[in-house]
């Protein structure tokens, strides 16, 4: 996912009212976010499209739109073929 415009302040009011840290989505396997100068930047696995697009329309929409996030996601889905995390946990630390 690519949304030019959002910065991480913007993402984190967005994390806080889904609160998928504390009440994750059906079908969410993976979730890491990233910022460059043009927005956020996203590499979600999910166990399916209709996982994605559930959670998209009934939480994470609706959150965008209490806080007036501008825009849009660019979303391209493509079918995992390898899946690789040798010390994921390391990551979430730093």
């Amino acid at each position: 996912m690519k949304w030019d415009g959002v910065t991480p302040s913007q993402y984190d009011a967005v994390r806080k009212i889904v609160n998928w840290d504390n009440n994750p989505a059906k079908g969410a396997v993976f979730h890491v976010v990233g910022f460059t100068k043009k927005g956020m930047r996203v590499t979600d696995i999910w166990e399916s499209e209709e996982n994605f697009n559930s959670f998209v329309e009934t939480r994470l929409m609706p959150a965008v739109k209490q806080i007036g996030l501008p825009g849009e996601p660019k979303v391209k889905f493509t079918p995992v073929h390898n899946i690789y995390t040798p010390d994921a946990k390391l990551l979430s630390e730093k």
